[in-house]
């Protein structure tokens, strides 16, 4: 097991300690793993209706994420997915509490129901009112609990924000309680794993998954979903999140919906929000109008990849809770929507024009040839992914995918003559290709381009148009052969098919010795210490594996071995 932890049994602690010196609102007890609002009254008699949750650690931000203005005045932790004790919950309802009461929010786990359940009736012995909402949003158990008896999970942070909003709006007690119960009976909630957590205290997953498999319906505490399924695409995991969802929840056309797209834990914001993008879309192709979303990491399983899908139906009541200003640290914000708009047409390149035009002779075949190499960095992508994963940023096969695409996209008025086909290339490959190997590629079709515009295209012109492209790359980047780049691959291949025509040798023996050298250059980056790239920033540990830029020049050299001659 690999954590940021000292002592698993001082977790939850020094994990509250590290919240709450960020978060001048809040305030630590002493004695009790329990967050409470800075601003809490001294007086009993002064405090409004007060809104408590909490549950086991493991779940951050929640809860103490949520306390402040507008949301919770207690949050109460237990160890890591276990409920904390009734001394604690009690702890945190004296320390907020006067004579308007608390609400216990509380999700629908044995545990919680049990020790905010007897802290509440103590409270209630010591003269504090004290009622409880109880959250069962998991629409995953529909077919194998009654509704009652299903869990609490992500949704119960909008309870969490409606009920604050309410109490701070000086609702009674009794109001408070109604529209919190009004919000769990409206509120849906699903969820999928990409793979398991581990519990500090356990030290290894509370589950196994295959490298294709998911488990759909998980609850928040690490345990195994409803079921267990093949990898689908997010487009697809979240239709079948909403469907169980919009089904369980009876969402007719035209119902208001709040989603909440929340992360597990360990899912990076870049794919919930694709799973938001497809959400919205979804949601407005049934009918049902999104009045406010959020995506984020609301409430997680430590550090479980995968993301929950909560529909809250809203009236106006509700929205305007949702709305309400809150301090809480972890509160998503407004979560307005933006106006959808339409797509804006992309325009096509200016210098490749779709009206026909006269082609040079053996163009076909120059045609041909550029379709061999796309299809080549097609087959190679896996191979210089895991080259480039090694020792650099892990993008060059996909990248030179993106690049076979945009050959293949381009249109027939590409493909005239030399000149303008490597242009056309170069551009494709600048627009099509981030990072630093479209500007490379560009920069070095556009110069060998050029110098194709000249003269007669013959075999001695190709080969000085090769070496002004390998030297303005040289150029661009600053290498030179030594330094564990694609120039270690480029410029002896270069320079020998150039040497070898000016010797007599034919077009097909000069390139077959360009490729030679090709491989050889490549071969060789294995054993040079990286000056350049991020390769550079490895020292020594990039030994061993060969250069993945140089690797993909030998790529397309061998892919064009059939066309020359």
């Amino acid at each position: 097991m690999k954590k940021l932890v000292n002592e698993p049994k001082a977790v939850v602690r020094q994990m509250l300690e590290g919240f709450v010196a960020l978060a001048p609102g809040q305030v630590l007890l002493d004695d009790e793993t329990v967050v409470i609002r800075s601003d809490t009254p001294a007086d009993p008699r002064q405090r409004k209706v007060s809104v408590i949750s909490g549950g086991g650690s493991g779940h951050e931000p929640a809860h103490a994420g949520y306390v402040g203005a507008g949301m919770l005045d207690a949050a109460v932790a237990g160890d890591v997915f276990t409920s904390p004790s009734t001394d604690a919950v009690l702890a945190a309802i004296r320390a907020v509490s006067g004579p308007a009461g608390s609400l216990l929010v509380v999700k629908n786990y044995t545990g919680d129901r049990l020790n905010f359940g007897l802290a509440a009736e103590l409270a209630r012995a010591e003269g504090i009112p004290v009622e409880v909402v109880v959250v069962a949003d998991d629409v995953a158990l529909r077919d194998t609990v009654e509704p009652s008896r299903r869990r609490g999970i992500a949704g119960t942070v909008l309870v969490h924000k409606v009920a604050g909003a309410a109490a701070a709006a000086g609702l009674p007690l009794s109001d408070v309680l109604r529209e919190a119960q009004a919000a769990s009976a409206e509120l849906g909630t699903m969820g999928v794993a990409l793979g398991p957590c581990t519990v500090p205290a356990a030290g290894r997953p509370g589950f196994t998954l295959g490298d294709e498999e998911i488990e759909l319906g998980l609850g928040i505490h690490g345990e195994q979903g409803v079921r267990r399924a093949q990898l689908q695409s997010a487009d697809a995991l979240v239709d079948t999140l909403l469907a169980a969802i919009v089904e369980d929840r009876r969402l007719a056309t035209g119902a208001r919906v709040a989603l909440l797209v929340n992360g597990l834990g360990g899912t990076p914001p870049m794919e919930l929000a694709i799973v938001t993008r497809r959400a919205l879309a979804v949601l407005r192709e049934r009918g049902l109008r999104v009045e406010r979303a959020w995506s984020g990491t609301f409430l997680s399983a430590l550090e479980m990849p995968g993301c929950s899908l909560s529909l809250l139906k809203v009236d106006d009541t509700l929205l305007t809770r949702l709305d309400a200003k809150t301090s809480a640290p972890a509160w998503g914000g407004e979560g307005r929507l933006a106006p959808e708009r339409a797509p804006r047409p992309v325009t096509a390149a200016p210098s490749v024009s779709s009206a026909p035009a006269a082609k040079s002779p053996g163009m076909e075949k120059v045609h041909a040839a550029a379709l061999a190499v796309a299809s080549a960095f097609e087959a190679s992508e896996s191979r210089l992914t895991e080259l480039d994963s090694a020792a650099g940023d892990g993008d060059l096969g996909i990248s030179l995918s993106r690049g076979a695409a945009a050959i293949r996209a381009l249109p027939e008025s590409a493909w005239t003559n030399p000149s303008r086909a490597l242009t056309s290339i170069g551009e494709a490959l600048r627009r099509a290709i981030g990072g630093s190997s479209g500007p490379f590629y560009a920069t070095a079709l556009l110069r060998a381009a050029r110098r194709l515009s000249e003269g007669p295209v013959d075999a001695p012109a190709w080969a000085e148009a090769f070496v002004l492209a390998v030297d303005a790359v040289a150029n661009l980047g600053g290498a030179k052969p030594g330094d564990r780049t694609m120039l270690d691959a480029l410029r002896p291949a270069a320079d020998t098919f150039a040497q070898a025509l000016k010797t007599g040798k034919s077009p097909a023996e000069a390139w077959a010795a360009c490729v030679r050298e090709a491989e050889q250059g490549a071969d060789a980056t294995a054993r040079m210490q990286p000056r350049l790239g991020r390769a550079s920033y490895l020292g020594s540990r990039a030994l061993g594996v060969p250069d993945a830029g140089a690797a993909a020049v030998v790529v397309w050299v061998k892919a064009l071995t059939p066309f020359i001659g």
